[in-house]
């Protein structure tokens, strides 16, 4: 049995990192000195698998341990092995004896991964992997996403936090575990997958088809505007990201940084160690970065150790698809460094999970403690709230059209309601926007298809359909009003 440690690896970066020219940097990242004897991940790509188990009534052999509880589990296997009517796969009985045990804890962050589902998790935390770019959790025996990576297929194609993956390929996923789904979804770049999802407000299923592609794990995105506002986006916490972090930052800094928007929205969690070495960028020496509550009760407080905390204004951006280890950053510098957040409330997960990697290559992980804020509280399944509640418009959570469906004078569907708010959002006139596809309809869909240089003919369909999606996510991104109130928020502090 083997714990996976990432934190000597990270641990043997950054010391390499703090050996080069200390005097031109403008922020390092300062060494471990708290000590983890199991390496926590919190991620939430987990799940439960559903199995069932028949147990014989007598031992059909003594177990050669005093491990008595175990006499039932060597019974069932001996009565399945010899009595079945057909042959059985005993590694499989075994991984599905594993399955069970995990099955019975009843955790959604929890799971069994065997050597395929355990590579693609491991894949999650490297530097790149093949699929669509999305992060997944086991929910009531289905499969939910979290949110997509920015830049990713599946963001591309409109795949959205909260939808419910029915069907990959036609395979139901109905009592999946999420390690099991992430094997049907992931594929070789340049393959296509199906995914049938349901999503909340819509009464139809949407089918969406994604090209797999290779899934870079860039985790900070940022510009520095003219005023000297650096927008900094977090999509994940993955090997490197404290190290792209503190690059970003560095360069900023030499190109006259005033202030940091630092954007977690739509960031699903991802490595503790990471999320420790951020803190530590933003968090004074010797406040709480956060708290962890053992299985005995016992609390264990993780301090800043850094002696050089940044002294620019900064703001953190949140919302419901900001979850895990993105929530512990964002309580940790609201709480220790009286930063304000600002969005809607996030995802609410407040669990710690360890990987250990089994001698075959298969997988166990599991939730092993409580975390908690800085002062004490635990945000599991409620979130935490920002200091600023700012919601997008409203049109920033229309759902997809699928561009292969034809909507034209006289349809009636959601896709057309949400087509004609979609018109209306970027000035196209609609007078009735109740999914049915009237004149009016038909007439504001010309308008944008000669103004966009596209076959005009009054049908939403294709080109039509993808260019009118993409003309909607630009306007929400020139209308970002979470954006906008934490650019505020900076101003009036710099003008202090």
């Amino acid at each position: 049995m083997k714990v996976v440690n990432y934190l000597e690896n990270e641990k043997n970066i950054n010391e390499e990192n703090e050996a080069g020219d200390k005097d031109h940097s403008f922020i390092r990242i300062k060494k471990f000195h708290f000590v983890m004897l199991i390496f926590f991940t919190v991620i939430l790509a987990a799940g439960i698998t559903t199995v069932a188990l028949a147990f014989g009534e007598e031992p059909a052999v003594t177990v050669g341990t005093d491990r008595s509880e175990f006499s039932k589990l060597y019974s069932a296997y001996d009565t399945i092995k010899d009595k079945f009517y057909q042959d059985v796969d005993t590694e499989d009985l075994v991984n599905g004896a594993i399955d069970g045990m995990f099955t019975a804890l009843d955790d959604p962050y929890s799971d069994y991964m065997n050597q395929e589902e355990a590579s693609s998790f491991n894949e999650s935390i490297s530097s790149s992997f093949e699929g669509i770019g999305a992060e997944i959790q086991e929910k009531d025996d289905s499969i939910i996403v979290v949110s997509p990576i920015k830049g990713s297929p599946a963001e591309k194609a409109g795949v959205k936090p909260n939808d419910n993956i029915l069907t990959v390929d036609g395979k139901s996923l109905q009592g999946m575990s999420s390690s099991e789904a992430v094997t049907l979804i992931r594929g070789k770049k340049g393959t296509t997958v199906s995914l049938e999802i349901e999503r909340a407000g819509s009464e139809d299923t949407l089918k969406i088809d994604i090209v797999r592609d290779t899934i870079p794990i860039e985790t900070v995105y940022g510009e520095l505007r003219d005023d000297g506002i650096a927008e900094i986006q977090i999509t994940s916490f993955s090997s490197d990201t404290a190290q792209e972090l503190v690059d970003k930052l560095n360069e900023f800094k030499e190109k006259g940084m005033k202030g940091i928007v630092l954007d977690l929205r739509q960031n699903p969690g991802g490595l503790l160690t990471q999320v420790q070495e951020i803190a530590n960028l933003f968090i004074p020496e010797g406040e709480l970065i956060f708290q962890v509550e053992h299985k005995n009760g016992k609390i264990e407080q993780v301090a800043s150790e850094n002696t050089n905390a940044n002294k620019l204004p900064l703001v953190v951006l949140i919302d419901e698809g900001s979850a895990s280890a993105s929530e512990i950053l964002a309580a940790a510098v609201n709480q220790s460094a009286d930063v304000p957040l600002v969005g809607v409330k996030s995802f609410g997960k407040g669990t710690v999970q360890s990987a250990i990697e089994l001698s075959d290559g298969s997988n166990i992980k599991f939730t092993t403690d409580k975390w908690l804020t800085p002062d004490g509280r635990w945000i599991h399944e409620k979130g935490i709230e920002p200091t600023y509640k700012v919601e997008l418009p409203s049109y920033a959570k229309l759902t997809i059209i699928n561009p292969d469906t034809k909507l034209k004078l006289d349809s009636n569907s959601n896709e057309v309601k949400t087509a004609q708010e979609m018109l209306n959002a970027l000035g196209y006139k609609v007078e009735n926007a109740n999914g049915y596809f009237d004149e009016s309809t038909e007439e504001a869909t010309k308008e944008f298809q000669e103004k966009e240089k596209l076959k005009v003919d009054g049908v939403i369909t294709g080109d039509t359909t993808l260019k009118l999606m993409e003309k909607l996510s630009e306007k929400i991104q020139k209308n970002d009003t979470q954006m906008k109130k934490a650019i505020e928020i900076l101003n009036k502090e710099l003008k202090k």
